[in-house]
């Protein structure tokens, strides 16, 4: 490894919890355990209003809710009414009360663990500390409760978030956990991991996680998060390595010449401004790449096939930008042209230059000093204005390497505004499976039924002896609307898996065809085609019996 590239290891760094004293660690998680310190039990102390508005960041209706909690006559209730006050709202409390609601590890513990201080005889918090977690699988696996350490949200501190802070549950963390496919995977790649969240997923179906960042302080974060979570996470304190290694660096750096099953990213893609003469410590590190413009996420995607193995996936989230006079997708498809990878863009929103730098100056704090959010917004504008830019884009993307000896299979740029299932990873996994099917298959020669989720939907006018507008409706996954002919609602209609396509399209040839100007070749090759689309998006699927699944 590079000296920008190496193994991260036990130890105090600069300002991030404490990992290397696991007795402590494991005290800390026995009381977190105790009194329910968990996604579910911080929900039914608070209520469902005030739960909902602390996820919004609203703070307000949950201190509320917590200050009659803290003298009541339930020790178990008061005991999380304190320790939901002192991380999640960030209110100090006496040495006494965190003492009796953390017995174990006490208020000295916290200390000694980089998580809180001492100060007249209140404890207050340094760090965040929030439970975590999701549900089982319906066979009953998967599930996690944990805990997530990370720096102080914008609405529990004052001031401007510092340039090295270390974001904790976001949304677009979760996002990029909603649109992972699980599958398992001996070598995993979680890039930019920041506190961790990604790697906790990935080692629920991986055999091994390397989770990198460009930051010092994220990955002491990760490792503290780890640790705390040992158990849960069915790690070896004493052997993290032979699941999980942390490298710093930046970027690939950290794992030149190695390869992965699976490579998940949220980067820094948050497109600033750049001044010159700026340093790293000039930029947020947990958003900011360093590069002009949506130059991270272009470097990205354009160098990400160097780490995946053959038929190795990569998911990552990512903006870019929309010039005048182009098409949002224009951008990302000219990065990845000739790049010999299935490609997979899905935008979920654009907005203009001026909704872009409110954002993220409200991210940081940035808005809570004027003369100094005047002059960045100024340059957020400026910076825009210098690429011609109108617009940026946001969304998720899918990049795969074929298996050697293979060509792609699918490249596809869309553009999906509207809510879709959540979590969206099984149905984007589905949908390769069937780009797949597709480019191994004969269409003409397939069986197939419509899914089940799937309705059609008629409409016509008053009188009219037929219907004007015949729609397919997906009720799942990424809840696509296809507009249908006649004819391909007639096929639609008949696909229960008794006749194949040919034998279909046959029949409706000869119900429809006929006149002079009917051109047979034309009509099927054209329904073929329809129909190809309807299976690659989901609407048709091939018969389970016939295809012998």
């Amino acid at each position: 490894m590079t000296d920008t590239a190496f193994l991260f290891t036990a130890g105090n760094t600069d300002d991030a919890p404490r990992s290397d004293q696991p007795a402590l660690l494991q005290l800390l998680a026995g009381d977190l355990r105790a009194i329910s310190y968990t996604v579910d039990g911080v929900a039914a102390l608070l209520g469902e209003q005030a739960s909902a508005a602390l996820g919004r960041d609203q703070v307000v209706p949950a201190l509320l809710a917590t200050e009659r909690l803290t003298d009541s006559h339930d020790p178990a209730v008061r005991a999380l009414a304190v320790v939901v006050r002192l991380w999640l709202l960030a209110v100090p409390q006496s040495v006494a009360d965190v003492d009796s609601a953390l017995p174990g590890i006490g208020t000295q513990g916290l200390v000694d663990l980089g998580l809180a201080f001492v100060d007249a005889g209140v404890v207050r918090v340094v760090v965040d500390l929030r439970p975590y977690g999701w549900d089982a699988n319906a066979d009953g696996t998967g599930g996690a409760e944990l805990w997530v350490a990370s720096d102080l949200a914008a609405h529990q501190q004052p001031g401007v978030l510092r340039h090295d802070h270390v974001l904790g549950i976001g949304r677009a963390s979760t996002t990029l956990v909603q649109t992972t496919f699980r599958q398992h995977t001996k070598r995993a790649l979680d890039l930019g991991t920041g506190c961790g969240i990604q790697t906790f997923h990935l080692l629920h179906h991986c055999e091994h996680v390397t989770a990198t960042d460009i930051s010092a302080r994220a990955l002491a974060f990760t490792r503290f998060n780890l640790l705390l979570n040992a158990a849960e996470l069915e790690l070896d304190p004493e052997d993290l390595e032979s699941r999980v290694s942390l490298r710093l660096g930046s970027l690939l750096d950290p794992v030149a010449g190695e390869q992965f099953g699976l490579v998940v990213s949220n980067p820094p893609f948050v497109i600033t401004p750049r001044r010159g003469g700026e340093s790293s410590s000039d930029q947020f590190t947990y958003r900011d790449g360093g590069l002009p413009g949506d130059g991270i996420v272009a470097a990205l995607v354009q160098s990400i096939a160097g780490v995946l193995e053959p038929g190795g996936t990569a998911q990552m989230l990512g903006n870019w930008e929309v010039t005048a006079g182009t098409d949002w997708k224009d951008r990302p498809k000219d990065w990845l042209k000739d790049s010999g990878l299935d490609v997979w863009f899905i935008q979920r929103e654009q907005v203009d230059p001026e909704q872009y730098a409110e954002t993220w100056l409200q991210d940081a704090s940035q808005n809570r000093d004027r003369e100094q959010y005047k002059d960045s917004y100024a340059a957020y504008l400026d910076d825009f204005a210098s690429r011609n830019v109108q617009g940026v884009g946001f969304g998720m993307i899918l990049l795969r390497r074929p298996l050697s000896g293979h060509q792609p299979v699918f490249s596809r740029f869309e553009e999906i505004t509207y809510p879709i299932e959540q979590p969206i990873g099984p149905h984007l996994g589905a949908a390769v499976e069937r780009a797949d099917w597709v480019a191994a298959n004969s269409v003409p020669e397939a069986h197939l039924v419509v899914a089940e989720d799937v309705t059609e939907e008629r409409h016509q006018r008053p009188g009219a002896a037929h219907p004007g507008v015949i729609l397919l409706r997906q009720g799942a996954g990424l809840r696509r609307t296809n507009l249908l002919s006649t004819e391909l609602a007639g096929f639609a209609s008949a696909c229960d898996g008794q006749l194949s396509v040919r034998q279909i399209v046959a029949a409706l040839v000869s119900l429809l065809g006929g006149g002079e100007d009917f051109d047979e070749d034309a009509f099927r090759e054209g329904l073929y085609r329809d129909v190809t689309n309807l299976v690659l998006e989901g609407f048709l699927l091939p018969d389970p019996v016939q295809s012998g699944a």
